[in-house]
C-alpha cells in the first residue's frame, strides 16, 4: 500500500475524531474473613507463593466465593452467604490463586460509578479519591491500582470492567459472550452479563485466557457456556490460542484498525480526543493500517440497551421477596406495603437505582408497551450485531456473513473497492467519553446523564464481542493541575466474536506505545 493512500486514511480518521481508604477490598463486608480460611475449604495446599503463577484474586461481591459474603452490595442480600464457588472461582483457584476478598461495586451491577452500594460509595485512589472510579466493577478495578489483587473478576453487562479500568488506568477485559462460564454469579441481564477481568497490564489476563486455556473450558451449569465442540470450532477458525506469547505471535503490522466515524459524538472530551488520534498515529508507526468505518445502528444501541437490560432484571429480581429469596424487612410489624405482600421488603431492600430499573423493566414487558419498547430494542440489537460483522474482516463463527448494503453506509465513509468500505481486524474508540468525572458532580447527575458514559461500551456488550480497555496518554495542559492529575483515558479495543486470543495479544503489544508508563512486570 502507498504512503499516500495510508496517511489519506489517517487523515480521513483524524476528521472523524476532530470534528486507604475504604474505596477497594471491601473491609466491612470480606476481610475479616481471611484468605486462609476461604481457600482452605478448596484447597487445601494453598497456592505456591514459589510459583511464578501465584496470583492474589479479588472478587465482585456479586460473584460467589466459599468463605465470603455475596451481597450485591445491597441491603436486602446482607449477611448473605453462598456454599459454593462461582466455576469462575473454582477454575482460577485451580490456577493457584488466592481468593484475598470481596470487591465493592454498584447495587445488583446498576450504576455507572460505584455510587448505587447500600453499604458505601467507591472512590478513586492514588491522589484521585475525589474522583468516580467508574462502575458497576469500581471496587475491583481500585483493587488492582493499589496493588491489592493482581487479578480482580468483575462482571460487565454494558461496560462495567471496562468503564473502571478507563476511570483507574489499568486494563479491563470483556471475553466473547460464552466463553466463561456465569453460573454462581447473582445475574443483572442474562443476555448481557459476562465475566471480565481486571489486571495492571493485559499479560495476566492473557496468560488465564489463552495460556491456561480458560477459553476451552465449558461448563454444563451454565446454559450460556459455549459447548466444547462449538469452542474447538471457533477456535479453529481463529489464530493465536495455541500459546500465550504476545511478543512471539503478535505484530501491529499488517492489521488494520478501524474507527467508527459514529463515536465521534458531541459529549466526547476533546483530550480524549486527542488521544484517540495520537493513538491512530502509534498504530500507522508501528506499520498498522488506520480506516474509517461505519456502524449506523449505534446511534440506536444506548437506547435498546436501556430498554433490554431494565427488562430482564425486572425479572432476576422479582424472586427477591424477603419469603422465597431475601431478607425480609422485620423493623416494621408487617411487611406489606399497601396491601401487597413483601412490599416494604422490597422498599427497604433496594435502593432508589435498582426500583428505577425495575419499573423501566416492568412496563417496557407490560402487554401495552412490549411491542413499542422490548421487540424494537431486539430488532436494534440484531441491526448493531449486523453491522459489527460487516466491518470485521472475519465472519462471526455463530452467523452467515452478510454484504455490506452500501445505502447504509455514510458519505464519509471511503470505499475500499466496488464491493464496499474497508474492513478492519480491530475496532478503535475510547472507553469512556471523558475523563473521571469529580463524584460531587456525579452526584449531581440525572440518571439519563450516567447512562450516557455508557455509549461507547455498550455497543459491544449487545452483540457479544470482545473488547479490552487499556490505558492511553492524553494531553495535558502544565498549567491545570485537574489535567496533570487526569493525565490518562481508557483505549478500547474490539474485536469480532470468538478472536479473543488475537485481541489480547494485540492489546499487550500496543499498550506500552499508547501509555509508555505501562509496567510489565
Amino acid at each position: 500500500m502507498s504512503t499516500y493512500v495510508r496517511h489519506s486514511q489517517l487523515r480521513a480518521a483524524h476528521r472523524v475524531i476532530s470534528a486507604q481508604c475504604r474505596a477497594g477490598i471491601l473491609p466491612w463486608r470480606s476481610l475479616h474473613q481471611t484468605a486462609i480460611r476461604s481457600n482452605a475449604v478448596v484447597n487445601e495446599k494453598g497456592p505456591n507463593e514459589n510459583d511464578s503463577h501465584f496470583i492474589n484474586l479479588a472478587v465482585k461481591d456479586n460473584i460467589a466465593a466459599e468463605g465470603f459474603t455475596t451481597t450485591c452490595a445491597s441491603n436486602i442480600l446482607t449477611g448473605n452467604k453462598i456454599p459454593f464457588d462461582a466455576t469462575i472461582v473454582r477454575q482460577l483457584r485451580e490456577l493457584n490463586s488466592t481468593v484475598v476478598g470481596k470487591s465493592g461495586m454498584d447495587e445488583f451491577g446498576m450504576g455507572t460509578h460505584s455510587t448505587t452500594s447500600a453499604f458505601e460509595n467507591i472512590h478513586n485512589v492514588c491522589g484521585l479519591e475525589k474522583y468516580s472510579a467508574g462502575g458497576s466493577s469500581g471496587g475491583s478495578a481500585v483493587a488492582v491500582k493499589k496493588g491489592e489483587a493482581d487479578l480482580a473478576l468483575g462482571t460487565d453487562t454494558g461496560g462495567s470492567v471496562r468503564m473502571p479500568a478507563a476511570y483507574t488506568g489499568i486494563v479491563g477485559f470483556k471475553p466473547s459472550y460464552g466463553m466463561l462460564s456465569r453460573w454462581g454469579v447473582v445475574p443483572y441481564a442474562n443476555s448481557l452479563d459476562t465475566v471480565g477481568l481486571l489486571a495492571r497490564t493485559v499479560d495476566p489476563i492473557g496468560k488465564v485466557i489463552v495460556g491456561d486455556g480458560l477459553h476451552l473450558k465449558h461448563d454444563p451449569h451454565d446454559p450460556t457456556s459455549l459447548p466444547l465442540q462449538v469452542r474447538e470450532r471457533c477456535v479453529a477458525e481463529r489464530s493465536g490460542y495455541k500459546s500465550w506469547d504476545p511478543s512471539q505471535n503478535t505484530k501491529i503490522q499488517g492489521l488494520t484498525f478501524g474507527i467508527p466515524i459514529e463515536y465521534n459524538i458531541e459529549e466526547l472530551d476533546s483530550r480524549i480526543s486527542q488521544g484517540w488520534l495520537t493513538a491512530a498515529q502509534k498504530i500507522e508507526e508501528l506499520g498498522g493500517r488506520v480506516v474509517s468505518v461505519s456502524l449506523p445502528s449505534t446511534k440506536n444501541a444506548l437506547s435498546a440497551y436501556y430498554v433490554i437490560a431494565p427488562a430482564e432484571a425486572a425479572s432476576n429480581l422479582s424472586k427477591y421477596d424477603g419469603v422465597r429469596y431475601g431478607k425480609r424487612d422485620s423493623e416494621h410489624g408487617s411487611d406489606t406495603y399497601e396491601g401487597i405482600l413483601y412490599g416494604k421488603t422490597r422498599e427497604t431492600g433496594f435502593g432508589s437505582e435498582v426500583k428505577r430499573r425495575i419499573l423501566l423493566g416492568s412496563y417496557t414487558l407490560s402487554s401495552e408497551a412490549m411491542d413499542n419498547y422490548f421487540i424494537q430494542a431486539q430488532k436494534v440489537r440484531r441491526l448493531v450485531k449486523r453491522d459489527f460483522d460487516r466491518v470485521f474482516k472475519l465472519s462471526n463463527p455463530l452467523e452467515d456473513q452478510q454484504p455490506f448494503d452500501l445505502s447504509d453506509m455514510e458519505d464519509t465513509v471511503q470505499l475500499e473497492n466496488k464491493l464496499g468500505p474497508a474492513q478492519a481486524d480491530f475496532l478503535l474508540c475510547p472507553t469512556a467519553p471523558t475523563t473521571p468525572p469529580l463524584l460531587e458532580d456525579v452526584m449531581k447527575q440525572t440518571p439519563l446523564d450516567s447512562y450516557m458514559n455508557d455509549v461507547f461500551t455498550v455497543p459491544a456488550s449487545l452483540a457479544g464481542l470482545p473488547a479490552i480497555s487499556i490505558p492511553m496518554d492524553i494531553p495535558v495542559d502544565p498549567a491545570k493541575e485537574e489535567e496533570k492529575l487526569l493525565s490518562f483515558g481508557g483505549l478500547q479495543l474490539i474485536g469480532q466474536y470468538w478472536d479473543d486470543a488475537r485481541l489480547l495479544s494485540t492489546a499487550s503489544i500496543l499498550s506500552p506505545h499508547v501509555f509508555p508508563r505501562i509496567s510489565h512486570h
